[in-house]
């Protein structure tokens, strides 16, 4: 069975759900992240899943604990639940797919917003007000924000 992705905006990044976790047993999640460069979020950790990075375009520089990994196009980095980590994307555009099973995708919901065209959004830095409602967000669904983003 072959469906078109759902088109979000998350945050400044595109994402379309490819996989959604309500269709299959394993509860399975399959995200493609859209991204400039310098995308970055928080610094964070999951309490109830891990979460797994293909990169399929670009380069992307991730922290994972007290460990800095650099990764481009056909690399896959896996982060395990109650890890602390983030990304930034370091090339012009990066293109990743995330796998996980827990509640990221239904945050992923409640943050983002229909894509209203198949592009990047504006991007413009988050609001004070956007950072306090993607951290009460997060906090929802198991996932702590911790602190800036990664340099």
């Amino acid at each position: 069975m072959t469906a078109t992705p759902e088109n979000l905006w998350f945050m400044t990044a595109q994402l379309l759900v490819h996989l959604k976790q309500a269709d299959n047993e394993e509860g399975l999640s399959i995200i493609e992240h859209r991204m400039a460069k310098d995308f970055a979020p928080p610094l964070h950790v999951h309490h109830q899943e891990s979460e797994t990075f293909v990169i399929l375009e670009g380069r992307f520089r991730f922290r994972r604990d007290d460990d800095v990994i650099e990764a481009s196009a056909g690399d896959t980095i896996h982060l395990p639940k109650d890890c602390v980590h983030g990304f930034r994307v370091l090339s012009d555009y990066g293109r990743c797919l995330t796998i996980t099973n827990g509640p990221f995708e239904n945050m992923v919901r409640a943050a983002a917003r229909p894509a209203v065209r198949n592009a990047l959004p504006e991007q413009l830095p988050p609001t004070p007000e956007q950072q306090q409602a993607l951290a009460r967000i997060c906090s929802a669904h198991a996932i702590d924000l911790l602190g800036a983003p990664i340099a």
